[in-house]
């Protein structure tokens, strides 16, 4: 930002600077006065010796002032030296986290003070009006010098312990699912000025959407995006803290349609385990655009934990029933299935696929002749349980072996 242009020099008799400049320390002390007075933020802040240090900085900042106003200096000294402390003193406010809002004020309160006490004292000593408004011009003009290199040290001072606070929770994000030690977890998070939360819990969003769906939910959640181990760069990982059940379904409202998943809620230093699951959760089939919440698909995930291996026992367990026409089989599978999940009750069998109880009993018979005795052994009944927990259709498909 550029500030307005540099206030051109003023003839000032020798004797005129001296006797305003006898006059500062006079017009510096009303001058905090009324800051202190009149700006409730400032208040506290600079008393004792904070207030002496800020009457010796507005004293300088009037005799570089005075400097300025004459036309036997070059004015671009003086106003470079007041420029960078206010430079300086803009940062300090971002620092303390306060607003530029007070600090304007200061400037225009102080502006006015030193105004009507050293015009005061012109005029007594027989300033002509013509350079009074000059004079006036020029004070005004000082002051919208100082606010904009203020204004340039406090945007300058947020961008920048921004970004460096943007890397530190970066940094802490990536020690977690490292699963760092309890120290480097407590520092780094120490160090990102991020409170720590009850519980984490890891969300798999695409990239493009994470940023806006961070920004609406708790401010200490963490954003990861670009080079987290597991996911290619079309998607980001958040961790969302303490979330309760009312918000996690308010977060489902948030990711909306543009897909993703929801990890389990782990204590915060666990969240590592949250996202792995997250990451087995990316893998089960679903809708586009669907938001999959793990937590509603522990059977799927359990069952889909070994692809291979649930595949290969679907193959053993289903192997009766192999030679049969892809129809009957089809018919066949669905009709044991429900009589599984139904505890073997026709009536309910029969409810659930909209036939007659006696086709369920025709098929159930069908069945029987190919397992035989086979389909009263427990062991039998735990592998067709497990082999037709998911729809086969719903198995995704084995990754192939590197060559």
């Amino acid at each position: 930002m550029e500030g307005p242009e540099a206030p051109g020099p003023l003839y000032l008799e020798p004797g005129m600077n001296a006797v305003l400049r006898s006059a500062l320390p006079a017009v510096a002390h009303l001058a905090v006065a009324a800051i202190t007075v009149e700006v409730p933020s400032y208040r506290h802040p600079f008393s004792g010796v904070s207030g002496t240090r800020l009457q010796e900085a507005v004293e300088l900042a009037l005799i570089n002032f005075l400097k300025v106003a004459s036309r036997d200096a070059d004015p671009s000294v003086p106003i470079q030296r007041s420029t960078s402390a206010a430079y300086e003193l803009g940062r300090g406010e971002a620092r303390s986290g306060r607003s530029m809002d007070a600090l304007l004020s200061a400037y225009r309160i102080g502006a006015r003070v030193s105004w009507r006490e050293l015009s005061r004292v012109a005029v007594a000593a027989g300033m002509s009006a013509s350079v009074v408004g000059e004079f006036a011009e020029l004070v005004f003009s000082y002051i919208d010098e100082l606010s904009a290199a203020s204004i340039n040290g406090h945007t300058d001072e947020l961008e920048t312990a921004g970004r460096v606070r943007e890397r530190h929770l970066e940094r802490l994000g990536r020690y977690l699912l490292a699963g760092a030690d309890e120290a480097t977890l407590a520092a780094a998070a120490e160090r990102a000025a991020w409170r720590q939360p009850t519980t984490l819990t890891a969300v798999i969003a695409p990239a493009e959407h994470a940023p806006q769906a961070a920004s609406r939910l708790d401010q200490t959640t963490l954003l990861l995006t670009g080079g987290v181990p597991g996911l290619d760069d079309e998607d980001a990982l958040l961790l969302v803290p303490d979330l309760t059940a009312a918000r996690r379904e308010r977060l489902k409202t948030v990711l909306g349609d543009n897909g993703g998943c929801i990890g389990p809620t782990h204590p915060w230093r666990e969240v590592r385990d949250s996202y792995e699951r997250a990451l087995r959760g990316m893998r089960l089939p679903r809708r586009p655009g669907e938001v999959v919440d793990t937590e509603e698909r522990l059977v799927d995930l359990v069952l889909l934990a070994d692809e291979q291996a649930l595949a290969d026992l679907r193959e053993r367990a289903l192997a009766p029933l192999a030679g049969l026409r892809p129809a009957q089989r089809v018919r066949l599978l669905e009709t044991l299935r429900s009589w599984l999940l139904h505890r073997g009750s026709r009536d309910r069998v029969a409810a659930a696929l909209f036939v007659h109880p006696h086709t369920v009993r025709y098929r159930i018979g069908q069945i029987r002749s190919l397992y035989g005795d086979s389909l009263d052994d427990p062991e039998t009944m735990l592998a067709l349980t497990i082999a037709l927990g998911v729809p086969e259709r719903a198995i995704p498909a084995a990754d192939p072996l590197p060559e």
